[in-house]
């Protein structure tokens, strides 16, 4: 079966890519689970029906919906992972970076940290301190022929080191990408900066000075000069990886200009009234996007992936049912929009409800593109792809965050349908059953002991003996907190 849809492809495809299909990885900062008209619950939502993204919408319907899709509960570790198939509990890129050797956490009365790789993810050989060095997706993917396209936000390394220039990890183009985790400001008559707002300049996009003194907003800048990189690929006759990673709809909230009268009359808060035009515009760029691939005659020969880094911040409406926000333990931090089209592989309009998480994009894409994988923490949703109700609940899913950045630090993993979060800072671990419970409101732990031993011991043995994960330093003991299962067995 597999070897006719091979040959089924290969003479589908124009003879330049050699059977190779083209990658579209639309990645959004920050956007939740239901910041969208799309329904990813099986009820429509308050915002599914508050927000306008009628071209997810058409993706959804060409391709399939996945409605338990995780990343990490924020950026840097959920991009490493993307680019290295990498768990953070491995690559220990646990937090947001910046500047080269310095955390963004402050100080906390009853942890520290541990020498986690606050200078993110580097080019091998880099030999940068407390940093990642890995292989990365787009490196593997040109060394298989592709023209590897970035744009938008990188925020892999940290500022003055290799891995702040993505063209240092693998991509032949660099379109707007930094160490910077956001936008100084979207808009181009602000020369896309902070210092109108005494915010400096370390947060400027770098790259975009044509569009500076316009009226432009940066979302549409970055889809322009996308469309450019994807119409030299096709001119040239490479296959393209085009990693499409918008700074939307990060902060600082700006309104998209296009947009924002189509909310004029709505009895909102400003705050939802501009999030809500961000979100139209980044849906507009998807669009724009998808319609230069049907121009240019690659439409049927380019696989398309959309997903978010995160849940949604804690300033923007709850993404109800969800609990929680951004950087929180809580399904809120960490379930995420997922959509992929794979032309003449994927059923239109079809829905699955299988987890999958942001390290299994990396082999994926390799699988996709017949490209060699090497070893990683991901795991290929291609089975899923061609068979919606493929079976992986006995596949854990895992989650670590030993910082102590504006939230407290947390472990988790998930099998089939339960949860089990660790608290250190608490000395407590929580169970819930997601399938009756997705809101995470009854911890269920004290009624089911035996379920909460295993999987407190699963997490313990992929934290301590699989990944060697860095825990928070207890600053009474000076030594590591205890592990899930420690923390029962007292």
């Amino acid at each position: 079966m597999r070897l006719a849809l091979f040959f089924a492809i290969f003479l589908h495809f124009p003879a330049y890519s050699a059977g190779k299909p083209n990658l579209v990885f639309f990645f959004v900062d920050d956007m939740g689970w239901q910041d969208t008209s799309v329904p990813f619950h099986r009820e429509t939502t308050d915002l599914n029906q508050d927000y306008r993204t009628p071209h997810m919408e058409k993706l959804a319907a060409d391709g399939i919906k996945f409605t338990q899709a995780y990343a990490c509960a924020i950026c840097s570790p959920s991009r490493v992972s993307l680019m290295t198939g990498m768990n953070a509990a491995r690559h220990r890129v646990t937090c947001w970076t910046l500047r080269k050797n310095v955390s963004p956490e402050g100080n906390h009365p009853k942890f520290r940290s541990q020498n986690w790789n606050l200078n993110g993810l580097q080019p091998t050989g880099a030999g940068v301190e407390r940093s990642f060095e890995a292989e990365t997706l787009p490196g593997l993917l040109r060394k298989a022929g592709y023209r590897t396209i970035h744009a938008g936000k990188a925020h892999f390394g940290a500022k003055d080191t290799p891995g702040a220039d993505p063209s240092n990890l693998g991509f032949d183009v660099n379109i707007a990408g930094s160490y910077m985790g956001g936008p100084g400001s979207y808009h181009g008559d602000r020369n896309f900066s902070a210092e109108w707002r005494g915010g400096g300049k370390i947060w400027d996009i770098p790259g975009l000075e044509k569009y500076h003194g316009q009226k432009i907003n940066l979302t549409e800048a970055i889809t322009r000069e996308s469309i450019a990189a994807v119409e030299q690929a096709v001119a040239d006759e490479k296959p393209f990886y085009l990693y499409l990673s918008h700074y939307a709809v990060h902060a600082p909230f700006e309104p998209d200009r296009r947009f924002i009268g189509n909310y004029a009359d709505k009895d909102w808060p400003k705050h939802k009234k501009v999030y809500a035009s961000m979100l139209e515009s980044m849906d507009r760029s998807l669009g724009d996007i998808r319609a230069t691939l049907k121009r240019l005659g690659v439409a049927d020969q380019t696989i398309i992936v959309f997903m978010s880094d995160n849940g949604s911040p804690r300033n923007n409406p709850r993404n109800l049912p969800l609990r929680g926000h951004k950087i929180t333990g809580w399904e809120g931090g960490t379930r995420v929009p997922l959509l992929v089209h794979w032309p003449q592989v994927t059923k239109p309009g079809t829905t699955t409800d299988t987890p999958v998480i942001i390290e299994d994009i990396f082999p994926t894409f390799l699988e996709m593109t017949g490209t060699p994988t090497p070893e990683n923490d991901g795991m290929s949703f291609t089975e899923v792809l061609r068979n919606p109700s493929t079976d992986r609940s006995r596949r854990p899913l895992f989650w670590h965050s030993p910082n102590h950045y504006d939230q407290p630090p947390y472990s988790a993993v998930r099998l089939g349908d339960m949860k089990l979060i660790h608290w250190p800072a608490k000395r407590t671990v929580e169970l819930y059953d997601l399938s009756s419970d997705l809101g995470e409101t009854h911890d269920i732990a004290s009624k089911n002991p035996e379920r909460t031993q295993f999987l407190a011991k699963l997490l313990t043995d992929y934290l301590r003996d699989e990944t060697h994960a860095l825990m928070p330093i207890d600053r009474e003991t000076g030594k590591p907190v205890p592990y899930p299962s420690e923390i029962l067995s007292h």
